[in-house]
């Protein structure tokens, strides 16, 4: 079926339809990944937004039910220049097309993904909307300013709605999930960690009610300032028990030391990025899926120990005298290069 993907400033491509029959809607971004597709589209982080994979060849090894980061897809739409329909791999369960109409996403392949990228990177993300029913480009930008108008919780809508809780014989974590990925969850577990998982509008009380040794504060979608609510409460854990941001997490609390927050012009999204740890020296290639970034250059309580070798934004702080790190990145990969699992047990060491 015929498709068109229109931007709101007016850019629009023509390609086919594939998943959903329909519409859809929100932010575009482009993710630089060469592999791990399915744990892209699970990811909460996406939740709201229109990915595109800028590697030309998308599904070459099918869909499976393991390699998932959340319950089911996030992402508000998936664009690729070839999605394979041939899949070829002993954990394929699915074919590409088919998984992706089974969870109701709307996708458009058999464009110019790399055109579209070099697009955004010299313009900014921007919305858009992808459609196989209506090609009137009129009705289309109307329909996407309608969209943008409708206000959205994006946290809310990912975050787990009750108290979730995974035995381990270890440290006990308070894991606040603003949109959790599943490797996160994993990656505490195998070091044995007693993981109590609580949704992101839990309360100071209801938080310490679970005695934890330690708190994280997951990744999820969207702007942090819009969760004053979070800000004020991990504010209220800060010198208490010890703490580890992850992402969306890492962005709250330096909004809770005092930092500021800044809209990166198209964000960081792949499994590619080149960060510089200043304590060891050592750099690393890290998995990475945010549009925001802390500014904390100016402020004397925390110390910057990791910075995007690409840009230079900050990537990761620590308090100079509270038990209290934090990274953008995603150190839990899922998917992307595994360099900085180390993170986890500087957690679990500092618990």
């Amino acid at each position: 079926m015929k498709a068109v993907l229109l931007l709101e400033d007016g850019t629009y491509f023509s390609g086919e339809g594939f998943g959903k029959n329909g519409e859809t809607a929100g932010e575009i971004v482009f993710n630089t990944s060469m592999t791990g597709y399915q744990e892209i589209a699970t990811d909460p982080s996406y939740n709201g937004q229109i990915v595109t994979m800028t590697y030309p060849l998308i599904g070459n090894y099918g869909f499976n039910e393991i390699d998932t980061e959340s319950y089911k897809p996030h992402v508000q739409g998936f664009i690729v220049k070839e999605l394979c329909t041939t899949p070829s791999n002993w954990r394929n369960t699915i074919e590409p097309n088919q998984y992706f109409a089974k969870h109701n996403i709307i996708g458009i392949k058999s464009i110019d993904t790399r055109a579209l990228t070099q697009h955004i990177r010299k313009y900014g993300s921007m919305y858009g909307i992808i459609s196989t029913e209506c090609g009137n480009l009129d009705i289309l930008r109307r329909n996407l300013e309608s969209y943008k108008a409708v206000p959205r919780n994006l946290v809310m809508e990912v975050t787990s709605k009750t108290h979730i809780h995974v035995p381990g014989s270890g440290k006990k974590v308070a894991l606040l999930d603003f949109g959790v990925k599943s490797n996160i969850v994993r990656s505490l577990k195998s070091r044995d960690c007693d993981i109590h998982i609580l949704p992101a509008f839990s309360s100071f009380e209801e938080i310490m009610a679970v005695n934890p040794d330690g708190i994280l504060l997951s990744n999820g979608p969207g702007d942090p300032r819009d969760l004053p609510a979070a800000r004020q409460t991990i504010q209220k854990l800060l010198g208490v028990k010890p703490v580890l941001g992850i992402c969306l997490g890492h962005q709250l609390l330096g909004l809770a030391l005092g930092c500021s927050v800044k809209k990166l012009k198209f964000g960081h999204h792949g499994g590619n990025h080149p960060v510089k740890d200043y304590i060891t020296g050592r750099c690393y290639i890290t998995s990475q899926n945010h549009n925001y970034a802390i500014d904390g250059s100016s402020n004397e309580d925390i110390e910057i120990t990791h910075i995007n070798v690409n840009d230079n934004t900050i990537e990761g702080f620590r308090h100079k005298s509270l038990p209290v790190i934090s990274v953008q990145y995603h150190p839990e990969a899922a998917p992307g290069p595994e360099d900085s699992a180390y993170i986890f047990d500087d957690f679990v060491k500092m618990l």
